[in-house]
């Protein structure tokens, strides 16, 4: 069984910076893929940012150049967030995957979510 576990979650002002981290634990697992999605009330799930183990990173426009996805040699991955906005108010999600995309469909295993709520 393979558990992911998200940290990192707050109240932060506008402007202002969190880093939620993301660990899985359980069974031996290396994931091709690992991502960051985010839902907020009454919106679909969407794609915030993935890092392939090769090193390929991907984000969404909405947070290009403020985000910044990382990951350790322990199945560990991070989501750096800059200058935040209202708009990223959201329950961020952790996955983890076979397959680099940026579809939650083609990620196998979740964690259970952070809240992250960005005041104006």
């Amino acid at each position: 069984q393979v558990q992911l576990v998200e940290t990192g979650g707050g109240l932060v002002q506008a402007g202002g910076s969190l880093r939620l981290s993301c660990t899985a634990s359980g069974r031996a697992f290396s994931p091709y893929a690992m991502g960051w999605f985010r839902q907020s009330p009454g919106k679909e799930r969407e794609f915030v940012a993935a890092s392939a183990s090769g090193g390929t990173i991907d984000y969404a426009d909405s947070v290009q150049g403020r985000f910044t996805i990382s990951r350790d040699s322990k199945n560990t991955v991070y989501l750096e967030m800059n200058s935040l906005k209202p708009e990223d108010t959201a329950v961020y999600y952790c996955a983890g995957g076979r397959v680099f995309s940026g579809r939650s469909d083609d990620y196998d295993y979740w964690g259970q979510g952070t809240q992250v709520t960005v005041s104006s």
